[in-house]
């Protein structure tokens, strides 16, 4: 083992302070990186290998502290933290840039008829049902049968909210009809969220001490998790559609939008830690007197809110 890199540096936390909004971001911008989408499955397992054979006390020789800063954010950006399977690629927060870019631009772009708001809002529906899924909590796995219902309720929402918008802003300006995305889009991540994890908020999500240790699961952690990653997806779309109507719709200031996408996703993942943390005194009250009884001096519970 080589002696150069101490075993004492905690990567099992973010690299930078999560208590500041500024170090979230920095964080969040590392997770979100488009780039990582293009490491091959060799440079993914590499990062792995590093990652938990130094949580093992094991040090790659000649390995620096920013390689293994480096290979920490590669394996957090591919494999489920609570899980540790590798995810799914356009379900990854690093895909989030590209994927909404495009699909944004185009529900953007092809509002005017029916069949354009039913067919956008179905292919970005399907899109958040991978996400969603990819990105949950806890580590109970989700039936066909709740994927499917979380997939039909989400998807069905958001078209009937977008068509039933469009139908009220047809004798109102022609911008307002811009906004139709964003509404439809706020509308199904109220759905497709909670549905899609609706096993955490009936059998809860895993909580922990500060050190790590797992003392139960919470459905009241679920519910926080959950209300904090649904008002961090609608503050993604807000750059991207619900500001450009009220700024014009010409071709050049589009240009502009799809840049601010690249800083939007980190910038509003970070409206909240994805560790997040609770007072024992508002979990569950058979799990509060679990923690009393197996550690006594717990007074706050972490948990992974999912993205």
């Amino acid at each position: 083992m080589s002696g150069d890199l101490p075993l004492s540096i905690n990567i099992k936390e973010p690299r930078w302070d999560q208590s500041t909004f500024m170090g979230r971001a920095q964080h969040f911008f590392m997770v979100t990186d488009p780039r990582n989408v293009l490491l091959s499955s060799e440079v993914l397992d590499d990062a792995k290998s590093i990652v938990e054979d130094y949580r093992n006390g094991i040090v790659k020789p000649g390995l620096t502290e920013d390689q293994l800063w480096r290979a920490k954010y590669v394996y957090d950006s591919a494999f489920h933290p609570d899980t540790g399977e590798k995810m799914l690629l356009i379900g990854r927060m690093s895909a989030q840039v590209p994927m909404n870019m495009t699909i944004t631009g185009c529900m953007l772009t092809f509002y005017r008829t029916t069949p354009a708001v039913v067919f956008w809002q179905w292919v970005n529906q399907s899109f958040n049902a991978i996400v969603n899924y990819t990105n949950r909590s806890g580590d109970a796995p989700i039936t066909v049968n709740q994927l499917g219902a979380a997939y039909v309720s989400a998807t069905t929402g958001a078209v009937v909210t977008a068509l039933g918008l469009k139908s009220l802003t047809k004798h109102l300006p022609a911008i307002m009809g811009r906004f139709v995305p964003f509404a439809a889009v706020a509308a199904a991540n109220c759905i497709n969220i909670p549905f899609m994890r609706q096993r955490e908020l009936k059998h809860g999500i895993p909580v922990t001490d500060e050190e790590g240790n797992r003392l139960g699961e919470s459905a009241s952690a679920a519910q926080q998790a959950i209300a904090q990653v649904v008002v961090s997806r609608i503050g993604m779309a807000v750059p991207a559609m619900a500001i450009p109507p009220v700024i014009m719709n010409a071709l050049e200031k589009k240009a502009f939008m799809k840049v601010n996408l690249v800083f939007a996703t980190p910038l509003c993942c970070a409206l909240f830690p994805q560790k997040s943390s609770m007072k024992v005194s508002s979990l569950e009250p058979e799990l509060q007197e679990s923690i009393r009884q197996s550690s006594p001096h717990t007074t706050t519970v972490y948990f992974n809110k999912g993205l």
